[in-house]
């Protein structure tokens, strides 16, 4: 029998698009998205999925206008304030991937706050990727192995050993990856971790996907036969 995903993994499209298609500040798209976040936490703890990883802001997200990002980030805030009790009640556990330093002093202690107060979460991990690259993950981890190997003769890795100086090594490998709003690539996201992972798109902006994307999203992933490269 086919088993639904452990690790789901979004790429959270289009709040943009969906703010802009009705007349409305590109802020308030982030706003209705953080509204979605919330949603889907609730139902990924109803149907028991056990691991998330949202890519909430991306190395090269910096490009953006800046008032477009200081509005991201106090989302970002304005959502754990609010949610957290809940998150905690919930036994949802919060940690991050990604540099945090080059966060707002204010969202840095935020999450340092929510990541102490749900360390005991049980029954769902959040790993929100903020200032995330996959690449810089990766140069990062190739660096700190260097670091390691000082004075000595360099040898590769072997998998285990790399996989622990990524940001989040005890975090499965990522079974479903879901992007919204129409596009089809992966955008520098956690490649390491998707080597196997199952994509499903849609054409809804984030703001709009719902317990019943999720549900279509995972019947699609049980429907499909992972060979990872076998036979």
């Amino acid at each position: 029998m086919p088993t639904q995903p452990q690790h789901i993994a979004v790429i959270m499209d289009g709040n943009g698009r969906w703010a802009t298609s009705r007349g409305l500040k590109r802020s308030e798209g982030h706003r209705e998205g953080t509204e979605t976040i919330d949603r889907l936490l609730d139902h990924l703890l109803k149907i028991k999925i056990p691991y998330v990883s949202l890519y909430a802001f991306s190395t090269e997200n910096w490009r953006r206008p800046k008032a477009e990002i200081t509005a991201i980030f106090n989302l970002l805030n304005e959502f754990i304030v609010k949610k957290l009790e809940k998150m905690v009640a919930n036994g949802v556990r919060i940690v991050t991937s990604g540099d945090l330093s080059r966060l707002p002093r204010k969202s840095r202690d935020l999450l340092a706050d929510a990541m102490q107060r749900t360390a005991k979460g049980k029954k769902l991990t959040a790993n929100f990727c903020l200032n995330y690259g996959a690449r810089d993950e990766l140069h990062r981890a190739a660096a700190a192995w260097a670091t390691t190997s000082a004075g000595k003769s360099l040898k590769v890795p072997t998998e285990k050993q790399f996989k622990k100086l990524l940001w989040q090594p005890n975090l499965p490998e990522i079974d479903l990856l879901v992007r919204t709003a129409g596009e089809q690539r992966l955008s520098n996201f956690m490649l390491y971790q998707a080597a196997y992972a199952e994509l499903w798109f849609t054409e809804k902006t984030w703001p709009e996907f719902s317990a019943a994307d999720v549900d279509a999203a995972v019947a699609e992933f049980m429907r499909r036969k992972r060979k990872f490269g076998g036979l």
